[in-house]
């Protein structure tokens, strides 16, 4: 029992670690600030973090057949330090592009290999196999330790533009230094820690096959209907929400509001406020209520928001808004995620890479919203958004 709850402790603090990458919607702006970008110029950042999920994620699955999950969220965290480490070094265009890819390839690895070991926790501290609810609820709750990561960096980066610290002035990029800390922590926790993982099927086939069959769990036409296929388009439309709000909400308020940057980056951290109260009451509510019940919910929250954020005018339909989206899109991911294990349970690792592929909406939402606002102002890319949430809306049929 000892060792249980050292490993779920040593797996949380991985899902802190993985809310680093959400810093990429605060810093997006500061940079453009800084090196004078253009909106659409700027969203490249977020767009290319999250672009290496489409490339990473699957092959991801495939090294956890031959390394292990273990191993592949401990090279994920390495990635992902050194990701941190580089722009201590300077803020030119180059380094924070390639920090920026950096901290997409550790998130794409970590995302891939973590929520499949959590199920190898849970599964040891059940002595058998966790059940939809218990596992959707643990990952829920792995979210709420993420989003506290992800909302405490905005404030982490106003401190640091306005605060004297030695050895930095006035900079934003403390965060980073701040971040780098936890991460080595992480990576020493996690190395300490035994976790028994199971035997996995495809692990003595070939690499091509490997691919092939994680491939075919995508078609359309393939399990549950194309539950998987499904479920993915779903995390595609999440993600692009999450990293659209993070990106979007403080030009919201600097356009409508005539906020400064500073004043302007309280909208990042209010999403990330009642997303993790979001991922905390839902750990609860997932445990109690249907799943298509929780979900319909969440998706009705964040049809509200967008009309707020399409319409608002005035600083409280706008700050309701954020909120509601923030809590809405909060549990999303880990309802999408757990549907899509439970279809098929003997493919795990593949289900994930491909689950995780669906992090590549971070880069597609934010190009098309750049575009969209850099055409028609902000409410563009609101509308770019709310497509997504229609989708969430036609998914709910295939919640069990």
């Amino acid at each position: 029992m000892k060792s249980n709850k050292i490993a779920i402790i040593s797996v949380m603090f991985c899902f802190f670690c993985m809310g680093f990458v959400d810093l990429v919607g605060i810093a997006s702006n500061y940079v453009k600030a800084d090196l004078q970008l253009s909106d659409s110029v700027a969203n490249v950042f977020p767009s290319l973090v999250f672009f290496w999920f489409l490339i990473f994620s699957v092959p991801t699955g495939v090294l956890m057949n031959k390394i292990g999950r273990k191993k592949t969220v401990l090279l994920s965290l390495v990635v992902t330090v050194v990701s941190l480490l580089l722009p201590l070094f300077g803020e030119t265009f180059p380094i924070m592009l390639t920090a920026f890819s950096l901290l997409g390839i550790g998130n794409a690895l970590m995302q891939t290999s973590l929520n499949p070991l959590v199920t190898c926790v849970m599964a040891s501290s059940r002595s058998g196999e966790a059940g939809e609810g218990a596992l959707a609820s643990t990952l829920t709750f792995g979210q709420f330790i993420k989003a506290i990561a992800s909302f405490i960096a905005p404030y982490l980066a106003m401190w640091g533009a306005t605060a004297v610290i030695p050895n930095f002035g006035y900079d934003w990029r403390i965060l980073f230094a701040i971040f780098l800390i936890v991460g080595i922590l992480a990576t020493a926790v996690l190395a300490s820690v035994q976790i028994e993982e199971p035997r996995t099927e495809g692990a003595q086939q070939g690499i091509g096959t490997q691919f092939a069959e994680a491939f075919k769990l995508l078609s359309p036409r393939g399990i549950g209907g194309g539950l998987v296929f499904l479920s993915f388009l779903g995390i595609v439309c999440h993600v692009g929400i999450d990293v659209g709000t993070n990106t979007t909400a403080p030009k919201i308020l600097m356009e409508r509001l005539g906020m400064s940057l500073n004043e302007a980056a309280f909208a990042t951290s209010l999403y990330f406020i009642f997303r993790t109260i979001g991922c905390f009451t839902g750990s609860f509510f997932l445990r109690v209520l249907k799943t298509r019940t929780f979900f319909i919910i969440s998706a009705v929250c964040m049809a509200l928001s967008m009309v707020c954020m399409a319409i608002g005018s005035n600083q409280w339909m706008l700050y309701v808004g954020i909120a509601l989206v923030g809590y809405g899109n909060s549990n999303i991911f880990s309802m999408c995620f757990a549907n899509a294990l439970q279809a098929v349970p003997e493919k795990q690792n593949e289900v994930s890479g491909l689950m995780i592929m669906g992090l590549f909406g971070g880069t597609l939402f934010p190009l098309a919203m750049g575009l969209a606002s850099d055409a028609m102002g902000q409410v563009g890319a609101v509308l770019c958004m709310a497509v997504g949430v229609l989708y969430l809306f036609s998914y709910i049929p295939k919640l069990k």
